[in-house]
């Protein structure tokens, strides 16, 4: 009741406290609570075999129906390259490719949805033969990962943007970078080093005729970045579509905002949120995208209509991350009521409830296959799902920061996480036995081994020389300086606590932490004494490798179709 007052009132600011600060639950009588972490999770009113038995419903799984008309151009077009008299490089290019998209048929034909349990879709154009065959050479040349082959990951470092870059997100075609930032503006900056011309403002529909007139009217500009002003909020997500053709923004404005990346221009502005929209995300066969917003709903919209098509009602805070399934039929959201949900796209109803974490839910990622999700937030776990039966698999824990993006491998056996201390780190999701006993993975798991019982001798001492100090205080201030790691809580919250900037946090901005290398986490937190103590985090047999950045929060992480990770952060002072 406090919560809908609020709600229905517009006190926002008190909120927003209630939120981060108050834990509400409603019991009768005398619940049973075996011990302290239990009593953090849930949903309120609802036992866990009220849970089992919600998320007992039938779903389906499968990836998207492949249109015969995309399947039939890209054999087409295969077969006549593979067909020329002269066996040059590109014709046995596409012999092989021929052979490799023989093989993805029979397996989308196996596994797929049949025609009616899709999703509608427009009809396709012939970007999407052109997407197709794109991934197919992708694929040809995808370095499979597992324990004993760790991706290489690319880190794009922003600097110079004074805490205000909010969100950012890189294209699949590796071509365009776009971030959102505090003063209401969407940056893109192109990775190929080449000129982002849009078309001039004086030209005539009439001088063109053919496809190559279009190059005469752009403007002549050597810039390869560009500012998109049209919000009139801090932007707190951006996306874009499968064929790097289109972008989507979100703002505290209560918009979201359609971009032409042909043009540089805004095409639409779609208005449905009562309150700030935090994140937005494309389908992956674009057209349809679904929004999140501090109102507790997430929206799905379409690039043809001003108005939402499926509003998802359930959750009880606001709901801070959404992403859709590889087949584009469900939609799952995670939220500030510390939980996760899978949507129904045509149904526009909630078929499974993830509990278990411990804080807010900050980002969500699906595997390829559509069969496993990973969710993460401020609790600093990563907790892995089997959407088909709605259980937790493992939870996952190492990281000493609030965690903000997520990306699986294209195989669904690695995770990869990007967090504010300022760390990228690789687990295992499908452990096995066979892979945990390869040399290099025990390799690691010795080293990991020796590296915490060095840090465990190192903490006892430190605590020696604490316990030491705390009959002194003045020196214990001067030793410690005072200097806590923080986790970049300001720019994790998408600068929520700030009302639409992204830097006060707790702590040091920098999110530092003492751990190297894989053996065990440090983090530091203050003591009744006001001594700031290490606070020791156990890692997870799962984690494989952590990669750490200098000064630099991982905001996003991504895996290409061939399997290199793309992280991207601000630089922090």
């Amino acid at each position: 009741l406090l919560l809908s007052f609020l709600q229905d009132h517009n006190h926002t600011l008190l909120m927003r406290t209630v939120n981060e600060h108050l834990n509400i639950r409603t019991v009768d009588g005398t619940v049973p609570i075996s011990s302290e972490i239990e009593a953090d999770v849930g949903i309120t009113g609802h036992t866990q075999n009220q849970l089992d038995e919600f998320n007992g419903q039938e779903i389906m799984l499968g990836s998207a129906p492949m249109d015969t008309y995309v399947r039939d151009e890209v054999e087409r077009t295969l077969q006549s390259e593979a067909g020329r008299r002269v066996k040059d490089a590109v014709s046995k290019e596409a012999a092989g490719l021929l052979e490799t998209f023989s093989r993805v048929k029979q397996e989308n034909a196996a596994n797929s949805l049949s025609a009616r349990d899709a999703i509608p879709m427009p009809p396709p154009r012939g970007v999407e033969v052109d997407h197709q065959i794109a991934n197919l050479k992708a694929l040809r040349k995808r370095i499979a990962l597992g324990p004993a082959a760790l991706p290489s990951i690319c880190m794009y470092t922003m600097h110079n943007t004074s805490n205000s870059m909010n969100c950012a997100r890189v294209s699949d075609d590796l071509s365009l970078l776009a971030g959102g930032f505090s003063e209401s503006y969407v940056k893109i900056w192109s990775l190929k080093r080449e000129p982002l011309r849009g078309f001039q403002s004086n030209f005539h529909l009439g001088s063109i005729n053919k496809e190559e007139d279009i190059e005469t009217i752009r403007e002549n500009t050597s810039s390869d970045h560009r500012k998109l002003v049209a919000h009139s909020g801090p932007v707190f997500g951006v996306d874009i579509s499968f064929d790097s053709k289109y972008l989507i923004s979100c703002s505290e404005d209560k918009t979201a905002r359609l971009w032409s990346l042909d043009t540089f221009t805004n095409l639409v502005c779609y208005k449905g949120h009562n309150y700030p929209v935090w994140d937005v995300s494309f389908a992956p066969q674009g057209f349809y995208f679904a929004t999140a917003s501090h109102d507790r709903t997430a929206r799905l919209w379409s690039c043809d209509h001003i108005y939402a098509l499926r509003i998802f009602a359930g959750h009880l805070s606001d709901v801070n991350c959404v992403r859709f399934h590889p087949n584009s039929k469900y939609v799952v959201t995670g939220s500030s009521d510390k939980s996760a949900r899978l949507w129904d796209v045509q149904r526009g109803s909630c078929v499974r409830v993830f509990t278990g974490h411990t804080g807010s839910v900050d980002t969500v990622a699906i595997s390829p296959d559509g069969r496993i999700m990973a969710s993460a937030g401020e609790d600093q776990t990563v907790n892995i799902w089997d959407l088909g039966s709605g259980r937790c698999m493992d939870t996952l824990s190492g990281h000493t920061g609030s965690i903000y993006s997520l990306a699986f491998s294209q195989e669904g056996t690695l995770l990869l996480s990007g967090s504010a201390d300022e760390t990228v780190r690789a687990w295992d999701v499908k452990r096995s036995s066979t892979a945990s006993d390869h040399p290099i993975v025990a390799q690691r798991r010795e080293e990991r081994r020796k590296q915490a019982e060095a840090e465990a001798a190192a903490g006892s001492s430190d605590a020696m020389d604490v316990d030491a100090k705390e009959d002194n205080p003045d020196e214990s201030s001067m030793a410690t300086g005072f200097k806590a790691t923080g986790s970049a809580a300001g720019a994790a919250d998408k600068s929520k606590q700030s009302a639409g900037t992204n830097g006060s946090a707790k702590g040091n901005d920098n999110g530092n932490s003492n751990g190297n290398g894989n053996g065990s986490s440090q983090s530091k937190k203050r003591d009744a004494a006001g001594i700031w103590k290490s606070k020791r985090v156990v890692e997870s047999d799962s984690l494989l490798k952590t990669w750490r950045t200098k000064n630099t929060p991982v905001h996003s992480i991504m895996m290409t179709k061939r399997n290199l990770a793309i992280a991207i952060g601000p630089f922090v002072l």
